[in-house]
């Protein structure tokens, strides 16, 4: 999972559109990642095809599509937390900073 996908389901715990997903994740990110419109609703389609996400039904005249996180993105989320926490173990380990 990219960093850039892990931010935007992390901002999905709470619904909310496109323009306030790109500025939370830089929000989230102490503004280290931005993601530019392009890369922001390709990564939401993908999303929506692994169904880690799901468009809200809103108002039929709105440009603005609300998004939230499914359980299967939860999941995802869990699971790329114990990637990352092995990974982090391992570079301490490896650096001396904790004991086998």
């Amino acid at each position: 999972m990219t960093e850039g996908v892990y931010y935007i389901l992390l901002s999905l715990f709470t619904p909310m559109h496109g323009y306030g997903i790109m500025q939370n994740v830089k929000l989230l990110s102490n503004q280290r990642v931005d993601l530019g419109a392009g890369t922001l609703y390709g990564a939401l389609g993908t999303l929506v095809e692994r169904g880690w996400i799901e468009p809200l039904q809103g108002i039929q005249d709105s440009r603005k599509k609300e998004y939230k996180i499914t359980q299967e993105g939860i999941l995802a989320v869990q699971s790329e937390l114990t990637r990352l926490d092995e990974l982090l173990s391992n570079g301490r380990k490896l650096l001396g900073g904790e004991s086998e």
